[in-house]
């Protein structure tokens, strides 16, 4: 049994550490917060948050353990610090558990959002299905260890079973390798929409350790694919490299018809549907003749209204993204022209001037900071209303998109997230370049490639400033009989709204409309 002077030794200890611990808690949860609060960093906020109880819990079995060893050691004080100990393990482990499942995921997800590639957006839930499993392993296996508890026949149990289960799931565990093959190889990532080999439309929803989970747009089902399967098929992705996806449409015309006229209301009639892509000025001059649309419905502008606003701000966003790709062209020259034999300190400032003015079009400014004898300067958008600048535009433009009557609720979230992720992009592109010019390094002969490199990224993953090539197309396929056989083809301007419905939505409107117009021309024949 401990003597007097021990227990006194072991309380004052105890009070101490507590003492100690006390003083750590406020200055981590209470000053540490308020300034993460001042900086605005909110996953340090929630690191803190997650923590706290948790690390209650750990000071109260650490001043324990610290105060024990007033104690002395033999008997039942050695099973008590091995308790103290374990139950620091398994506090710990959860404790490590959520900071991954909560704080680092919703950190990781952030950071995806700021990134074009695929393999982050499939690596990360396979992470958060993966990294807690591993964890509670260890953290078990310590536990029971630190108890006392010998688990080296376990282990070989278990060595053996595994060798046997091996044998038996080798098609689980072919299902699972695979499912790393995909996310290797990433064809696609969530949300994409695909064709599968029996011609079925389908959404990537989940890519798990073992199978996929797909949902079935036809069949309102999901259903769930073993990876291997999966990677062994020809897939289909619609959803790349845009969510532009063109349909056909064939239309039977009678043979004595004026062909020409024929074609020109088939052009008109997919020109006028605001859902789909061409030329704008046609699209507001043919969409008041297109009668297939919703009309005004309760709090709901009409969706003749919602197209011709939607595509009157998409005009100006368009004008305003082709001053940014012909600023930067004009500025690639300027710059090729001048770094012959490099750049000189004048030379550079003119690129730099030259630059400034570029990102006003985009809708950035220049911030600089001075700490101490540093100098940090960086990229924020202009906080001045009303100044037409492309950032601001494409809100506008996806703000009035969202009172499309034929959108549904989950679309209220689709297109703010798509946008914002682009301007984020877009945002730090431009940081790059501009930390470039600021301090070109070996990179001065590199600065008009970096330009042009971004007016490619500008028409490949932002948003195209002329979709020429995406114009309805109309063609005179075939004559048979007393019919003239057209096939209309034309893009939707993104499948995945509606539930992946829409260019089924705007598919059945067009061909109403055909039948209408045709009719009340007198020239629509059954084929």
């Amino acid at each position: 049994m401990p003597t007097a002077a021990q227990m006194n030794a072991f309380l004052y200890t105890f009070a101490a550490s507590v003492i100690v611990f006390f003083v750590i808690y406020v200055l981590l949860f209470y000053v540490l917060r308020a300034f993460f609060r001042r900086t605005e960093k909110d996953t340090a906020l929630l690191i803190l948050a997650i923590s706290q109880t948790p690390s209650i819990t750990i000071f109260i079995f650490a001043s324990l353990k610290i105060s024990l060893f007033q104690l002395g050691s033999g008997g039942i004080i050695d099973w008590i610090d091995r308790g103290l100990t374990a139950l620091l393990i398994a506090t710990l482990t959860y404790l490590v558990t959520v900071f991954f499942t909560e704080a680092a995921i919703s950190y990781l997800k952030d950071y995806a959002r700021k990134t074009e590639a695929v393999w982050d957006d499939v690596l990360i839930p396979l992470l958060q299905n993966c990294i807690p499993v591993i964890t509670y392993i260890i953290g078990i296996s310590l536990f029971f260890s630190t108890l006392g508890v010998d688990l080296s026949g376990i282990g070989l149990a278990i060595g053996s079973i595994t060798v046997v289960l091996g044998l038996a799931i080798k098609d689980i565990l072919s299902d699972f390798f695979s499912g790393l093959v995909l996310l290797v190889d990433t064809p696609f990532k969530f949300g994409d929409v695909i064709s599968m080999p029996d011609g079925s439309i389908a959404i990537i929803k989940q890519i798990g350790i073992r199978v996929t989970k797909l949902y079935l747009i036809n069949e309102h089902c999901e259903v769930y694919v073993p990876n291997t399967s999966l990677g062994g098929q020809n897939i289909v992705n619609l959803s790349r490299p845009t969510t532009h996806y063109a349909y056909t449409i064939k239309v039977s015309v009678r043979v004595d018809a004026d062909a020409i006229v024929a074609t020109k209301i088939l052009q008109e009639i997919i020109i006028g549907h605001p859902d789909t892509l061409g030329d704008i000025d046609e699209k507001l001059q043919y969409l008041d003749n297109f009668a297939a649309l919703r009309e005004a419905e309760d709090d709901k502008i009409s969706k003749k209204e919602a197209g011709r606003l939607r595509l009157l701000v998409e005009k100006d966003v368009n004008e305003q993204l082709q001053k940014l790709e012909q600023a930067f062209e004009y500025f690639a020259l300027e710059i090729k022209q001048l770094e012959k034999g490099g750049l000189n300190s004048e030379e550079l400032r003119s690129i730099q001037k030259t630059y400034l003015e570029i990102l006003n079009i985009a809708g950035l400014v220049v911030i600089t900071e001075r700490k101490g004898k540093r100098v940090r300067s960086r990229l924020e958008e202009q906080q001045q209303a009303g100044k037409p600048t492309l950032i601001i535009l494409i809100r506008k433009w996806y703000e009035t998109w969202l009172q499309d009557p034929d959108l549904v609720f989950e679309d209220k979230n689709i297109l703010p997230d798509e946008w914002e992720q682009k301007i984020e992009l877009l945002k730090i592109k431009l940081n790059k370049i501009f930390q470039k010019i600021s301090n070109p390094g070996v990179d001065e002969t590199r600065l008009d490639d970096y330009s042009l490199k971004f007016v490619e990224w500008l028409h490949d993953s932002f948003k195209e400033s002329n979709t020429a090539w995406k114009e309805p197309q109309v063609q005179l396929t075939d004559i048979q009989g007393s019919g003239m056989q057209f096939s209309v083809r034309f893009y939707v301007d993104n499948i995945q709204l509606e539930h992946w419905r829409r260019g089924n939505r705007v598919q059945n409107e067009v061909r109403r409309e055909m039948v209408r117009r045709l009719r009340q021309a007198y020239i629509y024949t059954l084929g």
